[in-house]
């Protein structure tokens, strides 16, 4: 383990006192724990990159499936290698019938949506017949677009199930961003909505060595196969510290009659001690690029909550800055994540669905690069209970 800085205290024996170990902060705190060549976050500028490339550039200028091949052939493809990715992708997008089934079942209990994804991702493994990276005939980087491609039809499969809708079958002809929103809304979407949800996409395919990220490592370096990685990475995304909920920026602004309201709602709010959603962010200590892209997106889409979210976002800023002096507080992704998913016709509980539908690329390319380089991560633990007889 590489540290990037200095965080030992006292040593810490091994069970058989042969050897010391060095103690860290909870949480990992300023400890690196793998080398990467997918991407990384330059958090105090405000920066962050696929590769060698400006993610926030790749998300104006490249499409989703161009940038989906980054990550899986780790180089932005021609045209004519482009083209045939899509295609690649796109025959993975169709899911077993017994997948369908399974989603058939869970869309008839009550259910989160990212409890049955978990379930019927792991479902869809099993049927590919997904195993250990150190014997499955299939080599990681394929196996990564099978699960990857087929993960939206889950999702939107689940949506509509749970709606008493019918199901959407995948058009293979429509790039991944098109026919995730025409398999959830039963519609054809309009050329704007898909560039806006691409955009979005490509943003958070990854970002650094967050939580998720790092339990998909730790389950593909026991030799586990990329479906479990995937599954539990979804587990991660999962708990609010890591995941978020965007949807909880549209709950804050439908408590907001207009933009006259909103100074009054704004103290009344950080007097009580509430979060106000949509602020701060662990590794940011300046604007987050994506924040910046997706405020310009959800202008150019207009709307209620676009116009919300922009005629707030000085007011909190300013405020925050009064209450919570020297945390230094900056609109993140969910801000305007939240307004754009709205936008082009997501329902707020696939907000989080949707973030994992490109998350899942990143996660399973940190699986595979984990593969290709393994160690077992095995760290240790300092026992501070009574001391044993």
């Amino acid at each position: 383990m590489k540290q990037a800085t200095e965080k030992a205290r006292s040593p810490l024996n091994s069970n058989d006192g042969t050897s010391a170990f060095t103690r860290v902060d909870s949480g990992l705190d300023g400890v690196v724990v793998a080398d990467t060549s997918i991407g990384g976050v330059r958090g105090s500028e405000g920066f962050f990159h696929y590769g060698p490339h400006n993610a926030a550039v790749l998300a104006e200028t490249r499409t989703f499936e161009e940038v989906w091949h980054l990550f899986v052939e780790r180089q932005i493809p021609t045209a004519a290698q482009a083209a045939a990715f899509r295609t690649r992708a796109s025959q993975h997008r169709q899911v077993p019938d017994s997948v369908l089934g399974l989603i058939d079942v869970l869309a008839g209990a009550p259910m989160q949506p990212m409890n049955g994804a978990r379930a019927a991702l792991s479902m869809l493994g099993d049927q590919l017949g997904v195993t250990s990276w150190l014997d499955d005939p299939v080599p990681t980087p394929e196996r990564s677009v099978q699960l990857a491609a087929a993960f939206p039809t889950i999702v939107a499969a689940l949506w509509r199930s749970s709606q008493g809708l019918e199901v959407v079958d995948p058009d293979p002809s429509l790039g991944m961003a098109a026919d995730y929103l025409r398999m959830v809304t039963g519609r054809t979407p309009s050329a704007d909505a898909v560039a806006a949800l691409e955009r979005y996409l490509i943003l958070t395919i990854d970002h650094g060595f967050n939580a998720s990220t790092f339990t998909a490592r730790v389950i593909t370096s026991t030799g586990g196969d990329l479906c479990s990685a995937a599954v539990g990475a979804l587990g991660a995304l999962a708990g609010p510290l890591h995941g978020g909920a965007p949807s909880r920026v549209l709950d804050m602004f439908d408590q907001i009659s207009d933009l006259s309201d909103a100074p009054r709602w704004i103290e009344r709010a950080l007097a009580s001690g509430e979060v106000i959603m949509g602020f701060g962010h662990r590794i940011y200590r300046a604007d987050d690029p994506r924040a910046a892209l997706l405020r310009r997106t959800a202008a150019e889409m207009g709307g209620r909550y676009a116009d919300l979210a922009l005629g707030m976002e000085p007011m909190i800023l300013e405020a925050l800055d009064r209450h919570r002096p020297g945390r230094d507080l900056r609109t993140n992704v969910e801000y305007y994540a939240s307004v754009v998913l709205d936008g082009v016709g997501l329902p707020r509980q696939l907000f989080t669905p949707t973030f994992a539908v490109s998350r899942l690329i990143g996660w399973l390319a940190h699986a595979c690069e984990q593969a290709a380089t393994n160690r077992i991560i095995r760290p240790q633990s300092a026992y501070v209970g009574q001391t044993p007889a």
